[in-house]
């Protein structure tokens, strides 16, 4: 492998990583799985304000996770690339032990 398509992997892989760094940022993506979904609904399935889910939403799609689809005067946002909801899927699949005493949810301690 190239150190360029190393670099790129990385990033990618980097960027995918702080996106389901977030809790909310990962029941998105979670919740897209399903099909295109508005804000609004998304706000509201997941019990965040109408302001963290568009705050969670610009990240998503800085990160190249999602894209907006503008539908007359409402916007639906939809997982961008197709390979996300098997990986997605995938990732669910995966078993971790976490030790008990190393990360209390939000930040590791090891």
């Amino acid at each position: 492998m190239s150190t360029s398509a190393s670099l790129t992997h990385t990033a990618a892989l980097a960027r995918f990583g702080h996106a389901l760094g977030d809790p909310t940022r990962t029941r998105v993506l979670l919740a897209l799985r399903d099909g295109p979904a508005r804000p609004s609904d998304l706000a509201d399935a997941l019990d965040v304000s109408r302001q963290v889910m568009s705050n969670q939403l610009a990240c998503l799609r800085g990160c190249g996770l999602v894209e907006a689809i503008p539908d007359g005067r409402r916007t639906w946002y939809r997982l961008a690339d197709a390979h996300l909801a098997p990986a997605l899927d995938e990732l669910l699949r995966v078993v971790l032990h976490v030790e008990p005493d190393c990360c209390d949810g939000e930040a590791c301690t090891c």
